[in-house]
């Protein structure tokens, strides 16, 4: 299954973007026309992009707040200088500056609204663990008052924002929690730790801009072009890289999520 671009793709997304569009008058455009608002905001300067979770939004100088969602199957082509490419296959948006030109395809949501219409979406999210001074408490308010397995809860955007299939294997893992467990089984302590590990893991992310959750001091990284498994405990693994035990996979939230059952007993 594809994996989801999860919160550290798209916070260092809104960091390059914003090196390469912000503070200048912006060409956008719909190569395959499926994206009629483009108009509202071309020929703007954008002042600022902002990730939260899995949600991207770009702040215009008219006051406009352009919403992206990728999706399962949305991704961004950037093509740096001020030479503009020819437009290869599907473009919904593309944005155009001096310094390069940055396509848009496949996304879910690719549209413009307002600053409330922007936090509308935000309401409907968690706490995103890679905002500054975010604190944990209302994630573990809300994960202890559910019966649903921890390993479901983790992927529900209702309850934090950003984390996706491999952050949630993985910080449950070194947490030593089952992915079955139901949330409100869950100490305060257990949960304060957790939501520490996944946004350590998030930060890392961001700056490696790929996901390595192992510990560098534990297990040394020598292959840098390492393949997916290779950096991960659990995550698409067959043996715990802890202490060789089968891995075993359990379907939560729609996705199988990997676990050792010697590190996470139930």
């Amino acid at each position: 299954s594809v994996p989801m671009p999860e919160g550290h793709t798209l916070a260092r997304i809104a960091r390059d973007q914003t090196k390469m569009l912000c503070g200048q008058v912006v060409r956008v455009s719909s190569p395959q026309g499926r994206f009629p608002d483009a108009a509202l905001i071309d020929g703007q300067v954008l002042q600022t992009v902002e990730s939260y979770g899995k949600h991207l939004f770009y702040w215009w100088h008219n006051g406009l707040v352009g919403h992206v969602h990728l999706g399962l199957f949305g991704k961004y082509r950037v093509s740096v200088g001020q030479q503009v490419p020819e437009v290869q296959g599907q473009v919904r948006m593309r944005m155009s500056t001096e310094r390069g030109t940055i396509d848009l395809a496949g996304p879910t949501d690719c549209s413009i609204g307002t600053a409330d219409d922007r936090d509308a979406i935000i309401a409907r999210l968690g706490p995103d663990p890679l905002r500054r001074g975010v604190k944990p408490e209302l994630f573990v308010t809300r994960i202890q008052k559910s019966a649903q397995p921890i390993g479901a809860l983790l992927l529900d955007q209702k309850m934090l924002a950003g984390v996706g299939n491999v952050y949630r294997a993985e910080a449950l893992f070194v947490n030593g929690i089952h992915p079955s467990r139901p949330g409100r089984s869950c100490s305060t302590d257990e949960l304060r730790a957790l939501w520490l590990t996944i946004s350590s893991m998030l930060k890392q992310g961001v700056k490696d801009n790929r996901i390595i959750t192992i510990d560098r001091k534990e297990f040394p990284i020598t292959n840098r072009r390492a393949q997916r498994g290779d950096n991960t405990y659990v995550y698409h693994r067959d043996i715990c890289l802890r202490c060789g035990t089968a891995v075993q996979i359990v379907t939560l939230g729609g996705r199988a999520c990997y676990f050792c059952p010697t590190c996470q007993p139930y």
